[in-house]
């Protein structure tokens, strides 16, 4: 047997990051056909639906219409906000337990769904968010991951204090679902392959079941419900407010960016693992992130992102804001669109950006009627 030796001038198989050498190749090809100014569907409403139908297609499971079958299994009111815990079935695969906060007062009340984010820490999921009363256990991790990200404050309890109702349920692998390393997201994620379904997929379909459950709870006024994420919860923040008519708003902190800038030696994404729960196998393909987000508009959508947040270069966050901008441009909206680059941090959502969200949150959903109905179910 005789193989061909490789040319002096020939580069090695792979290159530094697990990119092979044809990657720049590949993305040139990554013309994102069917995004909004490229594709040639012309009206507006149309290439929404296509769009979205795109996405859908790339989450390898069909939409699910489970009855929900809520239980309370426990209710205490502390510092003028009624704790909640309770379990109902997420899909037709899972029954899970979340948490729920109400504000004083009888409602029904603006809400927002809270969607936490990944860190590579699996231990705790809505506890990130949600000051986990019922675990003692979890206080502490809790409270640290709050002070390293969120300037010491459990968005959730605040946004309650503040007179909305939040939920926070666990994504697969996290919290009371949790189970996962960090290796082993790549066997959770190739066994999910295997079975015709993937890790983002999956989580994109619960984000928006958990939607729906919210904006159906009789203390809630489902015309005015929110989506609020931080780093993977960004992504998922505007991942549902693309998929879900009940989303009507969203606030992403620190996940937006073009794809191609992301794809560079050294960048986190490289490693895999992690990048599981954000990756729709085949998608690039049709449709850039920020093309994902602006199937969106013209709901009212903020995005903060760090300046030298160091998983996000800023260039990319610059591409994307400009792909969204124009989006909103086009419906004749721009001001429900805010693309927020701040100087000096990193990744992070600390108070003051915190205090920017709650102003946008009150802007769009909390007067009577919200002022955030789109007609996109």
């Amino acid at each position: 047997m005789t193989y061909a030796k490789r040319r002096p001038h020939e580069s090695p198989a792979v290159l530094d990051g697990g990119l092979p050498v044809f990657a720049g190749r590949l993305g040139e090809e990554l013309t994102f056909p069917l995004a909004w100014g490229t594709s040639p569907v012309r009206d507006f409403h149309a290439w929404r639906r296509a769009a979205r139908e795109k996405v859908e297609e790339h989450l390898f499971q069909p939409p699910d219409d489970t009855p929900f079958a809520p239980e309370v299994t426990d209710e205490r009111e502390e510092d003028g906000i009624r704790r909640r815990i309770l379990l109902f079935d997420l899909t037709r695969f899972s029954r899970v337990r979340a948490v729920m906060l109400l504000p004083e007062g009888e409602g029904p009340f603006p809400a927002v769904l809270l969607l936490h984010d990944h860190g590579s820490r699996f231990d705790i999921g809505k506890e990130k968010l949600v000051r986990p009363w019922y675990d003692e256990g979890r206080r502490s991790a809790a409270g640290a991951w709050a002070g390293r990200y969120f300037g010491g404050r459990f968005v959730g309890d605040e946004l309650a204090r503040r007179g909305y109702a939040v939920l926070a349920v666990d994504a697969l692998g996290w919290g009371d679902r949790s189970g996962l390393e960090y290796e082993g997201q790549q066997a959770l994620a190739s066994n999910l392959f295997h079975l015709g379904a993937s890790p983002a997929g999956l989580m994109a379909r619960e984000d928006q079941r958990a939607a729906a459950f919210l904006a159906g709870l009789p203390e809630v006024d489902g015309k005015r419900v929110a989506a609020l994420g931080f780093s993977m919860g960004a992504y998922r923040a505007w991942q549902v407010a693309a998929l879900s008519g009940h989303v009507r708003a969203a606030v992403s902190a620190c996940w937006m960016t073009g794809l191609r800038e992301l794809l560079v030696p050294g960048s986190n994404t490289l490693r895999g693992q992690s990048a599981y729960f954000m990756l729709h196998p085949g998608l690039p393909r049709h449709l850039d992130f920020p093309d994902v987000a602006g199937i969106a508009a013209p709901k009212p959508m903020l995005f903060l992102d760090g300046e030298d947040d160091p998983l996000f270069p800023a260039a990319g966050v610059a591409t994307a804001y400009r792909k969204l901008r124009a989006v909103w441009h086009s419906r004749h909206a721009d001001e429900r669109l805010c693309t927020q680059l701040w100087p000096g941090l990193g990744h992070v959502f600390v108070r003051e950006m915190q205090e920017e969200a709650f102003g946008w949150l009150d802007r769009w959903l909390a007067g009577a009627g919200g002022g955030a109905g789109t007609g996109i179910r």
